[in-house]
């Protein structure tokens, strides 16, 4: 899918929360500067979750509680770069905990975070040389029988 503003990025981020749930794994995969925080800015909106949304790179994780009148549901948002692939920092972080109630998005998640549920979306955001990010969609587990946002 071709996203060729931080406007669309924002706006497939909003339609995928407006479909996700809580207990739902993200994994977001792509270079720097590919989108990944884009993206989460609008699956916030999409939750109607509360707090600004920026990559939580220095803190590793982030939590925004629902927004009054919002879905419900809490978004749990990581950054798993600064953790260099040390599975036992990402142990740590507690987020199978967070994977009963929370939608949990992580960022530089690939590689490292599949182990927290085999059932994930793993979204691997490609920037273009004309700034185009294009998304890719690699459905697994349960994800496989669930509608996927356009």
């Amino acid at each position: 899918m071709k996203l060729p503003t931080v406007a669309d990025t924002e706006g497939f981020g909003r339609r995928l929360g407006e479909l996700v749930r809580g207990g739902d794994l993200l994994l977001l995969a792509g270079p720097l500067g590919a989108g990944k925080t884009a993206l989460v800015r609008g699956l916030a909106e999409g939750l109607g979750v509360t707090g600004r949304v920026s990559s939580p790179t220095f803190v590793i994780a982030r939590v925004h509680e629902p927004a009054p009148g919002g879905r419900g549901v809490p978004l749990v948002h990581v950054d798993a770069y600064r953790l260099g692939g040390h599975l036992d920092e990402l142990d740590d972080l507690d987020l199978d905990t967070d994977l009963v109630d929370a939608v949990v998005a992580v960022e530089w998640g690939e590689g490292v975070a599949e182990r927290l549920s085999e059932d994930h979306l793993l979204i691997r955001l490609e920037r273009q040389d004309d700034d185009v990010r294009v998304a890719h969609l690699v459905p697994h587990g349960a994800w496989a029988e669930r509608e996927l946002p356009r």
